[in-house]
C-alpha cells in the first residue's frame, strides 16, 4: 500500500460496485428493470477490471480483495434485494430468508474462490460463480418485464430458483468461464460466426436472449457436474 495502487483496474472494480449500489437503490424505489440493467452493467465492469489487470500486469492482492467486495455488492446483495423486492416479499420470512441465503452463499463462494485461487480454481470454476447467479436473477426480471407478464406474486418457481442459485454457488459442480479460453491461439472459423450471431441476437432481443443464455449456462453446469459425479462413481465401483 505504501507503493500505491493501480488506478485503472481498481477504478473499473469500483465502477462495478457503483452499479451494484445503484441496483439496490433502484430496487427500493420499485424500478426493477433499471436495477436489473445495473447488475448487467456491473458484469461488464467486472470482466473489464480483471482483463485490464492481466493485460497491464497490474494484478495485486489488494485488487483481488477489492474485486471480491465489489462482487459481493453487485452480484450478491444487489440481486438479493432485487429479487426480494420484486418477487419474494409475499412469502414473508421465507422470502427474506431465501434472499439472505443467497447473499450468504455468495459470500462463501467468493471466500472459497480466493482461497483456492491458483490451485483448483485455475481453470474451471468450482460452484456457480456469483456473477453468473446475479445475471440469472437480473435477466429473469428483464425477461418477465419484456414478455409483459403479470406481477410475480407468490411464485414458487422464483422462490425455488433463488434457493437453487444459492446452493449451486456453494456446490462442487464445475462451471466454465472465459479464463479457460486462450485467445492467443487460433480458433475454428465457425466460432467467430457463432460469436457474431450471439452478439446480433443480444442486440435484437437482449431481454430474452440474455435470460436464455443464463439459464443454459446453469443447466449446462448442472448436467456436466452430474455426469462427472456419476462417471467418477462408476470408476470407483469394483468390477464384478
Amino acid at each position: 500500500m505504501r507503493k500505491g495502487i493501480y488506478i485503472l483496474p481498481n477504478s473499473l472494480t469500483l465502477g462495478g460496485m457503483f452499479f451494484g449500489f445503484y441496483a439496490i437503490l433502484a430496487s427500493f424505489k420499485g424500478n426493477y428493470v433499471h436495477g436489473a440493467w445495473a447488475v448487467l452493467i456491473a458484469l461488464i465492469f467486472d470482466g473489464l477490471d480483471g482483463w485490464v489487470a492481466r493485460l497491464t500486469n497490474s494484478t495485486t492482492k489488494f485488487g483481488i480483495e477489492l474485486d471480491s467486495l465489489s462482487d459481493l455488492v453487485a452480484f450478491g446483495v444487489a440481486p438479493a434485494v432485487l429479487i426480494y423486492s420484486w418477487a419474494l416479499q409475499p412469502f414473508g420470512r421465507v422470502g427474506w430468508g431465501a434472499a439472505f441465503l443467497y447473499v450468504i452463499c455468495g459470500a462463501l463462494r467468493l471466500a472459497r474462490y480466493n482461497v483456492q485461487m491458483g490451485s483448483t480454481e485455475s481453470k474451471a470454476f468450482t460452484g456457480l460463480p456469483i456473477p453468473g447467479a446475479g445475471v440469472v436473477i437480473a435477466s429473469l426480471v428483464l425477461f418477465h418485464s419484456d414478455i409483459g407478464g403479470p406481477p410475480p406474486g407468490r411464485n414458487y418457481i422464483i422462490l425455488f430458483l433463488t434457493f437453487l442459485l444459492a446452493v449451486l454457488m456453494v456446490s462442487t459442480l464445475r462451471f466454465h468461464g472465459m479464463k479457460e479460453v486462450d485467445f492467443r491461439k487460433r480458433k475454428p472459423f465457425w466460432l467467430l460466426v457463432v460469436i457474431v450471431v450471439a452478439f446480433i441476437l443480444i442486440f435484437m432481443y437482449p431481454e430474452i436472449v440474455l435470460f436464455v443464455f443464463a439459464i443454459i449456462y446453469v443447466i449446462w453446469g448442472i448436467a456436466e457436474g452430474t455426469y462427472l459425479i456419476h462417471k467418477k462413481r462408476r470408476t470407483k465401483e469394483p468390477a464384478s
